[in-house]
């Protein structure tokens, strides 16, 4: 199978090298940077790097819109596992060969790497009111969603390409949520999520969205529900999940 990582950039260049040197080159046929209009030299490192599939947003869309187009440059390259990883090394790139094997051993067809399994988001340095809040929402989306997971907000994960190609993922939000919106589809479809415990790293260098962006993210997480639930049961459609 053909094992791309996508790596979905914004002002990354301080930490690019350090994620770029752990990926497993001798198992990943191709890397795949989106840099989304940022201001650093994210796109002038990269390709001194070696990385040659990279593709600049003229101006900054969102995390959603960044995730679009790595998904949509992966299925075009013919991949058959895609493998989000940021480029701010709050995620290590030496679970790519497990995530990897999962889908590719036919086990499940996508994979989280879960910063709350094995009790490392606050060790890696998650702050406590971020932690609270991932622990009631995600206790909250199992409720009503039907799932068992023990988060719904990491931002690492693997994809067989059948899943990427059965949900509308273009209709989703270009902003923060858009990962929240895309387990949604996946759990509608009734698809298959398995999860594997990843330490994380919360450093000056990796990216965080501000307490007011994660109370706007938390109110998005409600209003998937929401529609998830008025969709499942027959009470709205919505074209998400077509």
């Amino acid at each position: 199978m053909k094992v791309v990582v996508v790596l979905p950039a914004y002002n990354a260049a301080a930490t690019l090298e350090k994620t770029y040197r752990e990926i497993p080159h001798d198992l990943v046929d191709e890397i795949i940077l989106v840099d989304d209009g940022g201001s650093d030299n994210t796109v002038e490192l990269a390709a001194s790097l070696g990385i040659r599939h990279i593709h600049r947003h003229p101006f900054n869309k969102g995390y959603g819109a960044n995730q679009k187009t790595c998904y949509t440059l992966a299925l075009a390259s013919g991949a058959d596992i895609i493998i989000m990883l940021h480029p701010d090394y709050q995620y290590t790139p030496k679970l790519i060969p497990a995530m990897a094997h999962i889908i590719a051993s036919g086990l499940y067809p996508v994979v989280l790497g879960s910063r709350i399994l094995g009790n490392g988001a606050r060790r890696g340095g998650m702050p406590l009111i971020k932690y609270v809040a991932n622990r009631v929402l995600t206790f909250f989306q199992n409720i009503f969603l039907g799932a068992k997971l023990s988060e719904y907000h990491t931002g690492y994960r693997a994809y067989h390409r059948s899943v990427l190609e059965s949900i509308r993922f273009m209709d989703n939000s270009d902003d923060f949520i858009f990962d929240n919106e895309v387990l949604s589809q996946i759990i509608m479809k009734g698809f298959a999520i398995a999860e594997i415990t990843c330490p994380t790293r919360y450093d000056p260098e990796s990216s965080s969205i501000s307490l007011s962006r994660s109370v706007v993210y938390g109110l998005g997480v409600l209003r998937v529900t929401i529609q998830h639930i008025l969709h499942k049961w027959g009470i709205k459609t919505h074209r998400r999940y077509l």
